[in-house]
């Protein structure tokens, strides 16, 4: 027996059924269209309230009412998905301009869900009829529903942009979309002006729209080149704060309340996250705390007292943030809690939507209203159209009625003696057949004397329409000025003012993440790294490991970088929070930084970033950089200090700022061969990085073993003796004094020079 059967590669079918599916959800689900703004199910919802007569003026009734309908004639879908976007378009702090008027618990600004639809009631808004005002007059173009029982519009007759209005967020396969809200008199203003001048260009567009404007209200602080980049480009990110004010109580104690929010910020949600910072628990697989939480903490209970939250139905946000003392800058205060919190942060633009010809595309503020314009114009000639054609047929029809008044004993003769009235009323009397069955079936009373003059007046106010609609239709600036009219009217009747400020400033960051304590880190000459609180450390309790010793005791504050300097000339970064605390032997510096195969630490340097020092090598070179040059972001450090294979670098020397401008200050550089030399400080160079200049001229298997600077006109020796023990020598600055890169001159010691040492 043979099996005859049709086969199919996977690949192109599994690449045809996903590509179906993705453009289903990206059309049918997740984007807005840009004639009216709404998603399949945001139309669906609106169409069916004005066919079950729920506009504004109307009763509300029972919101399940309202999604069955949505889901039995138009909405094959779960009701939680037709209800949840029903809740979002009644939700005045998640529209702009909610498109639903709801009766009942619709859910809160933080976060609380809206009651089951069998509790709530809607109905629509009068901003509604922006929408659907015009949805019975022939303006837009209808399709069967999913079954074909009932007809569906493709989309709303809109009368402004509302997918600039209201905007929109949705996750498509591949694509997502952020709109955000717009104020309704910078959208129209900036529409009408596009429609009078269609050359105008973004940056003339945002002289009428300069940014977005949000429910809650807020402050965008965003540069103005940014705002321009993302309506020229369609796609960008915004940054938006909180508003407050600073509000001034008895004896110079003040608080700050928090009265404004950004989009999709909650008052609940920033409480949680100062609970957070304020209570941390313990991350899971960790024992204690991190040093950051520790930090964290201490900073945010240092600085707040209380925070609470007095929203009420008069005030739907008011936070109010206490500071533990009021000798605390309020700018500093609101500064470190926006940096902390989600008072402060980013909102994602991306002008995603569906466009005219039914593509989904990215598209720019001009873009968007030009579509919009093109598609109002559209809306509008079919409107007119439409009642062109109405008021024909009527005038028609009235004109049959009205031959039917001059001649009524002959119509009402033929009507009872003719066998077929109709054909024989429009024989006699040049009747179209619309006019004799009109005549047919119109009331005797309709044609008497006083219906007459009626009929006359409605006829010449009908003829006189139907010119002014010709005129409209044959006259495209006509158009223009009456579609600019009723912009105009809809802006007068909806306009509000503008919510959220549009100022630019710097975005809040946080400088100092940890209280400004003075603090000792303690180095050993192993490389072992601890940190004692206060400056006033005992060195003589200060115990190390067996076979250690102290290298470097350095005070400095735990809002400095510690920075690491080793033998090869790299310079590393320490957070002073990670370097451990308390009594132990601290830890190995190896662990807090990658230092390279063969490196010592050489010294730790802290300061400020303006500070200078000077770097050298064993190779007799160097020049000077500022403390803030030798930073990194990373643990493996990076190369300042350029050094030939049998060089080792040398601890840097502080240069005060003033300094370097005095020629009186000397460099001292002495080598193992006892040959020193004293030069200018002036004859050195500034750099961020390099091997430098030559400061001395080394002889044969010489290096340099000591650098100083000195400011005396005498200078004291440190000398190692042969068999041990110290011993100084006191020589005359005069004696080495010379130029850079000289040989120096050779000094008659015995012994190691250990240190130079200015004598004051």
């Amino acid at each position: 027996m043979t099996y005859i059967s049709d086969t199919l590669d996977l690949a192109p079918y599994a690449e045809r059924a996903y590509l179906e599916y993705a453009m289903s959800v990206v059309k049918g689900r997740a984007l807005p269209a840009v004639q009216d703004g709404q998603k399949p199910v945001q139309r669906r919802i609106l169409y069916a309230m004005k066919d079950m007569g729920l506009t504004h003026g109307s009763k509300p009734v029972k919101s399940a009412r309202v999604v069955g309908e949505i889901l039995g004639k138009y909405h094959p879908h779960g009701d939680s998905s037709a209800y949840e976007a029903m809740v979002r378009m009644a939700q005045d702090f998640t529209l702009r301009y909610p498109l639903i008027d709801g009766v009942g618990n619709f859910g809160s600004r933080d976060g609380d869900g809206a009651a089951a639809m069998r509790y709530t009631e809607a109905r629509l808004t009068p901003i509604a009829e922006l929408l659907l005002s015009e949805i019975q007059q022939g303006t837009v173009d209808f399709v069967p529903n999913y079954d074909g029982s009932f007809d569906e519009p493709t989309s709303l007759p809109a009368r402004l942009p509302m997918v600039l209005l209201n905007g929109a967020s949705g996750i498509a396969v591949g694509m997502a979309t952020d709109i955000p809200s717009h104020n309704l008199n910078e959208i129209t203003q900036a529409a009408i002006a596009l429609l009078k001048k269609p050359d105008l260009e973004v940056a003339d567009l945002m002289a009428f729209v300069p940014a977005p404007d949000f429910a809650g209200g807020g402050h965008i602080i965003s540069p103005s080149k940014d705002l321009r980049q993302i309506y020229e480009t369609g796609k960008g990110s915004l940054r938006v704060r909180a508003r407050y004010e600073v509000e001034k109580l008895a004896r110079g104690q003040w608080r700050v309340i928090v009265n404004e929010l950004p989009p999709s910020i909650s008052a609940a949600k920033i409480l949680a996250e100062i609970e957070e910072q304020t209570n941390p628990k313990v991350k899971t697989g960790k024992k204690n705390l991190s040093q950051e939480q520790l930090n964290t903490k201490k900073l945010m209970l240092d600085l707040l007292e209380k925070v609470r939250d007095e929203s009420d139905s008069e005030n739907p946000v008011r936070l109010v943030f206490e500071p533990k003392s009021s000798r605390v800058e309020p700018e500093h205060f609101i500064n470190t809690l926006m940096a902390q919190t989600s008072l402060e942060g980013n909102v994602s633009v991306n002008l995603v939507m569906m466009g005219m010809d039914n593509r989904p595309a990215q598209k720019n503020l001009k873009t968007i209203l030009q579509e919009w314009l093109d598609y109002r114009v559209i809306t509008v000639t079919r409107r007119l159209q439409h009642r062109l054609d109405a008021v024909e047929k009527r005038i028609h029809i009235l004109e049959g009625r009205h031959i039917a008044f001059l001649h009524i004993d002959k119509i009402i003769q033929v009507i009872r003696e003719a066998d077929e009235p109709k054909a024989d009323l429009m024989r006699q009397f040049g009747l179209s057949e619309m006019q004799a069955e009109d005549i047919l079936e119109i009331r005797l009373r309709q044609l008497a004397r006083l219906e007459g003059i009626k009929l006359e007046k409605e006829l010449n106010e009908l003829r006189e329409e139907a010119g002014s609609l010709k005129n409209l239709l044959g006259d495209e600036n006509e158009k223009k000025k009456f579609i600019i009219k009723e912009l105009q009217a809809d802006m007068k009747q909806f306009g509000d003012p503008r919510r959220t400020l549009v100022e630019t400033a710097e975005r809040a960051t946080l400088t100092q993440t940890t209280a400004d304590e003075p603090i000792t880190l303690i180095l050993s000459q192993k490389g072992w790294l601890r940190s004692r609180a206060g400056h006033d450390v005992d060195l003589a309790q200060i115990t190390f490991k067996e076979g250690d010793d102290l290298q470097q005791v350095l005070p400095t504050r735990t809002v400095q970088t510690v920075l690491v300097w080793d033998s090869l000339g790299r310079s590393y970064s320490l957070n002073p929070a990670e370097i451990p605390k308390g009594r132990g032997d601290g830890v190995p510096i190896a662990s807090l930084i990658d230092l390279q195969n063969g490196a010592t630490v050489v010294a730790l340097l802290a300061g400020q970033p303006e500070s200078y020092y000077l770097l050298a090598n064993t190779g007799g070179y160097g020049f000077i950089a500022k403390l803030a040059d030798l930073h990194s972001k990373l643990r493996i450090g990076k190369t300042v200090l350029t050094l030939d294979a049998d060089e080792t670098a040398l601890p840097p020397i502080l240069i005060a700022p003033e300094c370097l401008m005095q020629p009186e200050n000397k460099i001292v550089v002495a080598t193992a061969h006892h040959r020193l030399l004293a030069f200018s400080v002036t004859e050195m160079k500034i750099m961020a990085k390099g091997r430098g200049l030559q400061l001395i001229q080394l002889q044969d298997d010489d290096a340099v073993s000591c650098i100083q600077l000195i400011d005396t006109p005498e200078l004291l020796l440190e000398i190692m003796g042969k068999r041990g023990g110290n011993q100084t020598e006191k020589i005359s600055l005069a004696e080495i004094d010379g130029k850079r890169g000289r040989k120096g001159k050779l000094l008659n010691i015995s012994g190691s020079l250990k240190n130079i040492i200015a004598i004051k």
